[in-house]
């Protein structure tokens, strides 16, 4: 068995109440919708699950926590995400290899593995609409502010290979967005400059150009600001298989940003797309 599936996925605070989603926002939902149906059909043992509102100052954690449980209150967006309760098992024994390969690689990798620990809504958001029973063990990974794009992504290679070393099936999540020069509105797309970007880089993805895309990673995540310095994508990378087929599901604005959910598999998964917005050739 191995990964199964690898999915970049929107987490932007409005959706989280789905009878508040804004319009310009439901395409994002209603895939995601369809998506867990699929992750259904997958039946994997845990989901992987890295968030840029788990933002580390040092070290890369591994939430090791054999249940997480609690009720989210967003810092950022109280009055949008307030006492949103998860309940979801962990998988410390998962965990704890990510944990000790990661050692064993050099890096710096510590385990958490607090009840008291509470979720990032960058974690909670989109998992209330990928896995809405909470049936399926989960193991959040921070993103390390320390860490460049090239340790990100070996880290992530780290991770890859202990999940398809396993007999178990996996899917991996990097929740966050691109372009992420945020301003007041929600409705407010990026500019001109950074959604060009944005289209340069999806093209260069949905043309499975995946080393080409890696390598305009940094310029990309400066010039357009993306979500953590591109960290997420940078772990993605390092999960996707040269031969896979990516298919571009959603896409929507928040506050000036641009979010897209992109599925990675061996299976086309595009018949679940709705109506994306930005244009590919």
């Amino acid at each position: 068995m191995t990964i199964e599936l690898a999915a970049l996925v929107p987490h932007v605070p409005s959706i989280t109440h789905e009878e508040k989603v804004p319009e310009f926002q439901r395409e994002m939902v209603n895939a995601m919708k369809k998506l867990s149906k699929e992750i259904d059909k997958i039946k994997p043992d845990a989901i992987v699950l890295v968030s840029c509102h788990w933002p580390s100052t040092f070290f890369h954690y591994v939430d090791c926590t054999p249940v997480h449980k609690g009720s989210l209150t967003a810092t950022e967006a109280p009055d949008l995400i307030k006492d949103v309760p998860y309940y979801f098992p962990g998988d410390p024994e998962l965990g704890n290899k990510l944990v000790k390969a990661g050692i064993e690689a050099n890096l710096d990798v510590k385990e958490v593995d607090d009840p008291y620990y509470v979720w990032d809504y960058g974690s909670v958001v989109p998992l209330r609409y990928l896995t809405p029973k909470e049936n399926i063990p989960i193991v959040n990974l921070s993103v390390t502010l320390a860490a460049s794009l090239e340790e990100t992504n070996k880290w992530g290679q780290v991770i890859a290979q202990v999940l398809k070393e396993s007999d178990k099936k996996y899917v991996f999540l990097s929740s966050g967005a691109l372009s992420h020069n945020l301003v007041r509105g929600r409705h407010n797309v990026p500019t001109v400059s950074e959604h060009a970007l944005d289209k340069q880089f999806v093209n260069l993805v949905k043309n499975k150009d995946y080393e080409s895309a890696y390598h305009m990673l940094p310029e990309y995540a400066r010039m357009a600001r993306v979500e953590s310095g591109g960290r997420h994508i940078a772990m993605l990378f390092s999960m996707i298989d040269k031969c896979w087929t990516p298919s571009y599901l959603a896409d929507g604005q928040s506050s000036g940003s641009w979010n897209a959910l992109i599925t990675f598999a061996e299976k086309d998964y595009s018949h679940l797309a709705e109506s994306p917005k930005i244009v590919l050739t």
